[in-house]
């Protein structure tokens, strides 16, 4: 089991941090403050290995299956764009497929991933929308990330997120989420409130793992 002393949370920096759970790959801490659910830094993958598992994905624009699993973000956000609105689309992944979906809508898109498109000039830009589909959980430092996005939207601008959420230990403790070893930061919706109350947001859950967060159109950012 991890030392827990002096372990700030990577997402508040509090460092309230307590033993949540291990099994027999690693440990899992707590924030009682924002409530993250995460890995210490020392038991996480190397960059190195971490890539050589998302070569292994196989998403493409051309998987229906993968269109509709993205569709429970893309439709509900597309519901709030207005016309001509620009995005990004960070950790699109080896095979960028809400880009396109978002494209086709008739909005303007650019991508940032850090292993497969690196182009750090799009992170200089501000947008209407922002979105991370099934990337939040494989940061390590989602604190610091995040608040680079928000700080990235236009007033009244959009931050989509997709994640699979904590619900307690019991439920915990047989999920399959956990056990990919790039999965390294877990959310709840107490999490997702912090994050709400911190930048002054309205949020919306349209599906239990699809957030969406609104900025203030004045682009009003609290930190708590």
């Amino acid at each position: 089991m991890a030392d827990n002393d002096g372990i700030q949370c990577p997402l508040c920096e509090d460092r309230a941090v307590a033993h949540y759970w291990s099994d027999r790959q690693r440990d899992y801490l707590q924030c009682s403050h924002c409530q993250l659910v995460f890995v210490p830094s020392g038991q996480q993958l190397s960059p190195a290995q971490e890539k050589s598992h998302y070569d292994l994905h196989e998403n493409n624009p051309g998987d229906q299956r993968y269109r509709a699993f993205l569709g429970r973000l893309c439709t509900p956000l597309i519901g709030k764009l207005a016309p001509g609105s620009r995005g990004l689309d960070f950790g699109a992944g080896p095979g960028p497929t809400l880009s396109v979906m978002l494209q086709e809508a008739g909005f303007a898109v650019v991508i940032y991933d850090i292993y497969y498109a690196p182009d750090r000039s799009v992170l200089a830009n501000r947008y209407d929308f922002i979105t991370a589909t099934e990337v939040v959980e494989h940061l390590s430092r989602p604190g610091e990330v995040l608040q680079t996005l928000w700080a990235m939207l236009e007033p009244g601008g959009w931050l989509g997120l997709m994640t699979k959420l904590v619900q307690d230990k019991a439920a915990f403790e047989r999920w399959h989420y956990k056990n990919d070893l790039t999965h390294i930061s877990f959310f709840s919706f107490v999490t997702m409130d912090y994050l709400c109350t911190r930048w002054g947001a309205s949020i919306e859950r349209p599906e239990d793992d699809v957030i969406l967060f609104r900025k203030p159109d004045r682009g009003l950012c609290y930190e708590v």
